[in-house]
């Protein structure tokens, strides 16, 4: 049986290898886009132009790469929202996050491959890590946001975490022939989470820890 895999502290790659490393996420990412969890290895290779071997080398199998493009989409995620942060319009900084992560998932939708069961996290420990980075990066954000009458008072870093998919969600299955479709329904979220004529909402917030 093969042995887990180490949660604790890596080794930093060597620069070649590092370099080695980000061209397989990115080539990953382009053809699990184009082809969901039927892309092979091979293409992701020759997409990254390097051998097979170079592949299976940082990544056992498609699970492993998977999960390591939602970590690396997680952390990108964290430090949009740490960088909104010192942005002057709390609004703006709300509205540049939820296109970005509008953008993420229509580009690749991770969390349908996991939750279809066509694909295995591969680090759970690793992934709820950076999913806990964003998201208190996320609450910082609204909370910011709210502070400043941004948003409405109600509104909370778990309700904009939830929202974040929505758009792509919404426009899913009109993807192919409306590809900008998911801009409307980024609006019609970002209408929603506006303190002008705001109604109560029916049901209290989830805890952050719930995420």
């Amino acid at each position: 049986m093969t042995p887990p895999e180490s949660s604790g502290p890596r080794r930093p790659l060597r620069a070649d290898a590092a370099r080695n490393r980000e061209l397989l996420l990115a080539a990953a990412a382009a053809e699990f886009a184009e082809r969901g969890v039927d892309a092979s290895i091979a293409d992701i290779a020759r997409r990254a132009k390097v051998g097979k071997g170079t592949v299976f080398n940082h990544f056992p199998s498609k699970d492993h790469l998977l999960t390591a493009i939602a970590v690396a989409r997680l952390d990108q995620l964290t430090e949009s929202a740490e960088s909104l942060l010192a942005g002057s319009d709390p609004g703006t900084a709300l509205l540049d996050f939820l296109t970005l992560g509008a953008e993420q998932q229509q580009q690749l939708d991770l969390s349908a491959m996991f939750a279809g069961g066509t694909a295995d996290i591969q680090d759970p420990a690793g992934v709820d890590q950076a999913r806990e980075r964003m998201v208190r990066a996320v609450d910082a954000l609204v909370t910011r946001a709210r502070e400043q009458g941004a948003v409405r008072p109600d509104i909370t870093g778990a309700d904009v975490v939830l929202l974040m998919c929505a758009p792509a969600y919404a426009a899913g299955p009109l993807r192919q022939a409306y590809p900008e479709l998911w801009r409307r329904y980024l609006m019609v979220v970002f209408d929603g989470l506006r303190p002008e004529g705001a109604h109560p909402l029916p049901h209290p917030p989830p805890p952050l820890g719930h995420l």
